[in-house]
């Protein structure tokens, strides 16, 4: 029942907000924003708990507010996201602006593939969109969701528009088609700031100890791609965002090691970029390894052991 009534909603979203003249849908959910902080819910309590490692300087009452501003960018993106399958084309390249897009170009024109590592932060979808009509189709990953329905309604989406995505797990997994897209001098774009399981990469990210996912930089180092990490941000009523320079390989080490500092590197470059913009930052999850529960903890130690 929980699960069709989630699919329902989001249904809900897509038939209904899409249609709402746009002043009208900014106010609703900002008014749904409010609501849900006001509430201080569960994710609410994280995004501030994450906040505060951002933001370590923040009064209470700052931090309170940032947070508050934290729901509300993170709804504008689920508002953005219902309505994005019926912009035009133009009404999507001019909704975004990317900085450092000649690196990326010129990296993809040289015939070189390239991975885009993103954090959790702005509007993905539409920057997706934007990469796949000015540059090149985008390969990405999606986490499979329950309800099985809800998966596929965000399949269709994203592969409504262009995008080529595939599923995480099931099957043979992504790996071996993400690596002939890299090698075929494709762009593949990952969410990278969050790995919380055996096979993340351990990083120090606001000076704490988490986990990152390994693929990015295991992709490009198996592949000789580019490893451009990507940073978005809302500005006024566009949508910004911004490719660094190229994390490169150490000239040595085991191929843990230098996947290892790549994802570090990766990592100091989200870091440097979200505390210029903390409150697009929509991490409402546990992220740091002193949230967790220490009995997880532990079985990593024994995997490692």
């Amino acid at each position: 029942m929980r699960h069709r009534l989630t699919d329902a909603a989001y249904a809900g979203g897509w038939s209904v907000v899409r249609h709402l003249p746009e002043g009208v849908a900014d106010r609703s959910f900002r008014t749904l924003a409010d609501q849900a902080w006001r509430r201080r819910g569960r994710g609410v309590a994280q995004l501030e708990r994450n906040l505060a490692r951002v933001v370590p300087d923040a009064t209470s009452d700052e931090l309170r507010e940032l947070s508050r501003e934290g729901m509300r960018s993170y709804l504008r993106y689920w508002r953005e996201v219902f309505r994005l399958s019926d912009l035009t084309r133009q009404q999507i390249v001019d909704g975004f602006t990317l900085d450092g897009q000649d690196l990326l170009a010129e990296t993809l024109a040289s015939g070189r593939g390239v991975v885009v590592p993103l954090p959790h932060s702005g509007n993905w979808d539409l920057a997706g969109a934007w990469f796949t009509l000015t540059h090149a189709r985008l390969t990405t990953v999606a986490e499979r969701l329950q309800p099985e329905s809800l998966f596929e309604r965000f399949l269709a989406f994203r592969r409504s528009l262009g995008m080529e995505v595939l599923p995480l797990t099931g099957g043979e997994g992504p790996y071996g088609t993400l690596l002939d897209r890299l090698r075929g001098g494709g762009l593949v774009a990952l969410l990278g700031d969050r790995d919380l399981t055996r096979a993340g990469v351990p990083v120090t990210f606001f000076g704490e100890p988490t986990r990152m996912p390994a693929g990015p930089a295991a992709l490009a180092l198996a592949s000789g791609a580019a490893l451009l990490p990507a940073t978005l941000w809302f500005d006024g009523r566009m949508s910004r965002g911004r490719i660094h320079p190229e994390v490169r390989p150490p000239g040595t080490g085991t191929k843990a090691e230098r996947v290892a500092a790549m994802t570090q590197s990766v990592a100091d470059v989200f870091a440097r970029e979200i505390a210029v913009h903390p409150h697009d930052w929509h991490m409402l999850q546990r992220l740091w390894v002193a949230d967790l529960d220490p009995a997880r903890t532990a079985r990593w130690d024994e995997a490692g052991s």
